[in-house]
């Protein structure tokens, strides 16, 4: 596919060219239309080497050609990454002055802008007025990191690492529907933990990436997009606000708290069912005489709160939709519809778990049981296709 990668004048600029790397490797061409700014980071020799593609800022070279128009018209994606404060306005008041700016009014295709700039300009009003513009008109508009920044500023406005932003772009270009603009969604992903002792834990396989593929998702069609991490190591996705705990206590607080205004919450965390009842202040020594036993006591059942909670609070409570996951290794389906019924969610995701099985895998097989319909089935596959699946069964329920 054809896709033109704009670059604007932000320090940012260089890790571009590992974003380039990441299309031009998975088989797309790339037109690199830097800014006249871009280029006093990036040289122009670069871009065009890497792209393997002529590489100019004006609309007056090749005027034959007619690039201002053509290069918008015929691409399949425009990605704007860094997208600087300047490019957001311009973009958003439909002003031009360059090739870039020309080809984003040209472009019919899905535009996707990355920004990074410094705090005070990602927060400033005008700022946020132009990027909810843009997200008004359709285009895609991820939400900066937050790390270090130029000097030694920390804060949100950090470009998301460019592996993060490719998976965005490859769902936009895998045909994602924006069908999750402008709603909020809460997802849980990873496994908690409850401490024994300083050095011992009471733990789960769940490695996080069915629940980070759901967040990846999320964000490429349109969600603001809030990430519960539970011991996870993976990289951080991009456009999303991550939230790290550890214990169920802590996930539960996060969740609760998170989706008070949310429009969906997606638990697919492994919760920890029990705890210990106490835990030791010192490692617990090996000794010859036989350990002591650890008792344990119930953990606190948060779908099911979730459930409650919106049911006390009546029509038009938040979240509107409550899903959650179950992991089981025998009666698969049968444990499902009980849990179903038991938890009060409007969508439960039933897959079995094993050796070699959903835990820590690419792939993923499940049956989604739907209350009050029909289930489900979704393939063994990468676990973005659940994730797709399961956003497909949102996003209705959402809208009506």
């Amino acid at each position: 596919m054809k896709v033109v990668l704009g670059v604007s004048g932000g320090i940012a600029a260089y890790k571009a060219c590992e974003l380039l790397r990441l299309f031009t490797e998975s088989g797309h061409e790339v037109r690199v239309v830097p800014t006249r700014d871009a280029l006093r980071f990036v040289g122009e020799p670069t871009w065009a080497a890497l792209s393997g593609n002529p590489v100019t800022t004006e609309v007056w070279e090749n005027v034959h050609e007619v690039p201002h128009v053509r290069i918008g018209q015929n691409a399949d994606l425009v990605i704007v990454a860094p997208a600087t404060a300047d490019v957001l306005a311009k973009a958003a008041q439909g002003l031009t002055g360059d090739l870039l700016t020309t080809t984003l009014l040209t472009a019919r295709c899905p535009v996707v802008f990355a920004p990074a700039m410094h705090t005070e300009m990602w927060d400033h009003p005008a700022t946020r007025a132009n990027v909810a513009t843009l997200r008004e008109r359709g285009a895609l508009v991820i939400d900066p990191a937050s790390g270090r920044l130029t000097g030694a500023d920390t804060g949100p406005g950090r470009l998301p690492d460019p592996e993060e932003i490719f998976e965005v772009c490859r769902r936009v270009l895998r045909g994602a529907p924006r069908d999750l603009a402008g709603r909020r969604v809460v997802i849980s992903a990873g496994g908690t933990r409850e401490a024994i002792d300083p050095v011992r834990f009471i733990g789960n396989r769940s490695s996080g990436l069915q629940g980070y593929a759901l967040a990846r998702t999320a964000v490429a069609r349109g969600a603001e997009v809030t990430l519960i991490a539970a011991n996870v190591t993976l990289p951080d996705p991009a456009g999303v606000a991550l939230v790290r705990v550890e214990s169920t206590e802590q996930l539960r607080e996060a969740v609760l708290s998170a989706s008070e205004d949310a429009d969906a919450v997606v638990m697919a965390a492994a919760v920890a069912d029990f705890r210990p009842v106490t835990r030791a202040t010192s490692k617990i020594k090996k000794t010859s005489d036989d350990p002591e036993a650890i008792r344990l006591t119930k953990n606190p059942d948060i779908l099911a709160e979730l459930g409650v909670r919106r049911t006390r609070a009546g029509n038009g409570a938040t979240p509107a939709v409550i899903v959650g996951f179950a992991a089981e290794t025998e009666d698969v389906l049968a444990n499902g519809q009980a849990k179903l019924a038991r938890k009060g969610c409007d969508l439960l995701v039933v897959n079995q778990v094993g050796e070699r099985l959903a835990f820590g895998t690419p792939d993923n097989a499940a049956t989604i049981l739907v209350a009050g319909g029909e289930p489900v089935e979704v393939p063994r596959g990468p676990k973005e296709d659940l994730a797709d699946a399961l956003w497909s069964l949102v996003a209705p329920r959402l809208a009506g």
